[in-house]
């Protein structure tokens, strides 16, 4: 059974706020006390959270849909409804967030740190939100936000100090066992390590962690292998020790040449180039290991690597080995520069940004875009006409009929609010600023009862082609 996942799709649905309530107050002697209806409650977040105890993401593996709750409708009274619950999905520290595309959305390093990955809808206000001096009992609520549906990419990449690389079965599973607490599994055959271990390394006063990455091959940064599924996990190191096999038993290899391979693996994988290195002549307990040790060694030194012998079956070389890389840890963290605290960016919104785009398009569409005229658009129960109107009175005072006109658009002409995918197509009638005085019965907006020129052309098309469908099958109309 998999116990390591490194990279998953994972789908999060953020809550939908709750529905306002439309409600009149009602009691004794006071049949009419006015409008109580309370908001809805916001939807739940969903958040991505480092936490340290958590090393892999098998979890959304398993289970890669996660839902934040929805916010409860409010309810006559005033009385607001219950917001959601944020849902919380910890990930291991190192964790990467992608979308669909592999556009990085957030590199979560360090422990608690967080990003939304989608967020809750907002709550609609209820009628005594809405009502004002013109509009003292509205007859309508404001619907509840829908949730963002969100697909993303979560991708591990190891956070260590240092990384062992290597061939298969080079020793570099036997050499962090030694040199740490860690136990991983250890066999006389290639590709016994599967996955990334990691373990913790006291060298003196210094501490620093190191990851044992699956044995690569030639031709691991296409894909060969498993090279270029776990490559990733040496981006973030900061040390590289070269583990070379001085034992091996195939002919057609050598220390200099399996170390030439790897470094052209690392080379093609890209921006692993600067980063200090390590050369270690492991299995020198072995005769044959100890005298080609020996051989390579000057040639190794020559091109200017730290060379160490070591044999991690025999414990040779490993204290030396420990406290070279602890120097090489301590410079490296020496080096980086400094955290500084989040700079509060303030970005004043322009005088003439009207916060919303009129556009025309081929087929003589008016498409409206921006945040408002959409989450109003969202908000907006179509059943009713009173709150038909109240959005028609919002687009006005937003400016959307004065740019209406001016991209030439004329009564009875389609207008759409929103994207292609999920608009609102409605026949444009323009109308002056509307307040109380226009309004009928609760529930109603005269300016909606008569027939729309558009919709009525619409249907006399409908009409005439009925007829003449009739007329070509020989029927006579009744």
């Amino acid at each position: 059974m998999t116990t390591f996942v490194d990279r998953v799709e994972l789908h999060v649905a953020a809550g939908s706020g709750g529905h306002g309530c439309a409600s009149v107050h009602r009691e004794k002697f006071k049949p009419l006390g006015g409008p109580d209806g309370g908001n809805g409650g916001r939807g739940g977040d969903v958040f991505l959270t480092v936490d340290q105890s958590v090393t892999t993401l098998l979890e959304y593996h398993h289970s890669p849909h996660r839902k934040a709750t929805n916010g409860k409708p409010g309810e006559g009274g005033f009385r607001a409804g219950k917001e959601g619950q944020d849902l919380v999905l910890t990930v291991p520290d190192g964790t990467v967030v992608l979308d669909k595309a592999g556009n990085v959305l957030a590199d979560l390093v360090g422990h608690g740190t967080s990003y939304v990955a989608a967020q809750g809808g907002r709550g609609g206000l209820g009628n005594a939100a809405l009502a004002s001096a013109r509009r003292k009992a509205p007859g309508f609520a404001l619907l509840g936000e829908p949730g963002d549906l969100q697909d993303i990419v979560l991708e591990l990449k190891t956070v260590a100090d240092v990384a062992l690389v290597g061939y298969p079965s080079a020793g570099k599973s036997s050499l962090i066992s030694v040199l740490s607490a860690a136990k991983p599994k250890i066999a006389d055959y290639p590709f016994t390590t599967l996955v990334p271990n990691l373990g913790v390394v006291t060298a003196g006063a210094t501490v620093y962690t190191m990851a044992d990455v699956p044995g690569l091959i030639p031709g691991a940064s296409q894909g060969k292998g498993l090279g270029l599924e776990f490559l990733r996990h040496v981006e973030r190191c900061s040390v590289l020790v070269h583990v070379l096999d001085t034992a091996t038993l195939e002919s057609d290899r050598d220390p200099v040449s399996d170390l030439d391979v790897i470094e052209e693996e690392l080379k093609q994988y890209g921006g692993l180039g600067r980063r200090p290195r390590i050369v270690v002549l492991n299995k020198i307990d072995v005769p044959d290991g100890k005298d080609l040790a020996e051989m390579v060694r000057p040639e190794l030194e020559a091109r200017g690597y730290q060379v160490f012998e070591v044999s991690a079956v025999a414990h040779l070389g490993l204290k030396e080995l420990s406290f070279a890389l602890a120097d090489l840890v301590g410079k490296a963290r020496a080096a980086k520069p400094k955290e500084e605290a989040t700079r509060v960016v303030i970005r004043p919104k322009a005088v003439d940004d009207a916060g919303f785009t009129v556009t025309r398009e081929d087929d003589g569409l008016f498409r409206v875009r921006g945040e408002k005229p959409e989450r109003w658009v969202r908000q907006t129960d179509f059943n009713n006409d009173e709150a038909v109107g109240y959005l028609a009175d919002r687009l006005n005072r937003l400016g959307v009929e004065e740019k209406l006109m001016k991209a030439g658009a004329r009564s009875g002409d389609g207008v759409a609010i929103g994207p292609e995918d999920n608009a609102v197509v409605f026949d444009w009638e323009p109308s002056v600023m509307a307040g109380a005085e226009m309004l009928g019965r609760r529930g109603e907006d005269h300016r909606l009862e008569g027939v729309r020129p558009a919709a009525q052309r619409r249907r006399d098309r409908e009409a005439e082609r009925d007829e003449f469908d009739r007329e070509y099958d020989g029927f006579e109309p009744f």
